[in-house]
């Protein structure tokens, strides 16, 4: 790896942005997902827009970014598969599972991520974590069950509060809510994954279990580290 000394960590997050188009198949459509590090993947990935189908994107603030440099996307509907998905992780452990969610993104994330055959996780290394669970957990819940989901992670230990944007809950994608879950220690996430999303009003949690991901390209330092799991 080349050294790379004192980078921002906005330049690690280009870095894995950029490192991250190895994994873009010519003649396919790529996944992507959303948030800060994504951002500069698209934007590493307009280099190569002639030699893909298209996009299926996680969001709206992705999709528009897409089509702003000329990638086409399409509808998740009208895919049968993808080759790889590309996003990033708000924290990510060391066998791939990840908490995702702090861009509020996270059911359309494991939408997508379910259609591929590979998950790509691109992030700094201050991302890697021992255990899930130092990140707030975001849950995109129903309205109505906001409270009801909340006093349930308040019965394991957990402080759940409602995500607001300009003194209002903040609204999705999808119309519905996020609580920030804080407090929680996930030391069996496929277990705790799988628990969660069977509570009635959760929409999705954001531990990404049966979603994890294959590969992490990670900002560090040294350079990019690439992790397989």
């Amino acid at each position: 790896m080349t050294t790379t000394p004192s980078l921002t960590q906005d330049e690690l997050k280009t870095l894995v942005g950029q490192a991250a188009l190895q994994y873009v198949v010519p003649g396919d459509i790529v996944g992507v997902g959303t948030g800060s590090t994504v951002n500069k993947f698209i934007d590493a990935l307009a280099t190569m827009k002639n030699q893909i189908k298209g996009a299926v994107s996680s969001s709206v603030a992705s999709t528009e970014r897409l089509k702003a440099i000329g990638i086409p996307v399409l509808d998740a509907n009208d895919v049968e598969s993808l080759a790889v998905y590309i996003d990033g992780a708000d924290e990510i452990d060391g066998k791939g599972h990840m908490v995702k969610g702090g861009g509020a993104a996270l059911t359309r994330e494991k939408i997508v991520a379910a259609l591929a055959r590979r998950f790509v996780c691109i992030a700094d290394e201050s991302k890697l974590v021992q255990v899930l669970g130092q990140f707030p957990l975001p849950v995109e819940v129903i309205p109505m069950a906001a409270n009801h989901v909340a006093r349930r992670f308040a019965a394991m230990g957990g402080q759940a509060q409602l995500r607001m944007r300009d003194g209002q809950p903040l609204v999705t994608d999808n119309g519905q809510q996020i609580l920030d879950v804080r407090g929680l220690s996930i030391t069996d996430p496929l277990a705790f994954e799988s628990d969660i999303n069977q509570w009635p009003g959760v929409v999705t949690v954001g531990v990404f279990a049966h979603q994890k991901a294959s590969v992490c390209l990670l900002g560090t330092a040294q350079g990019v580290n690439t992790l397989t799991y």
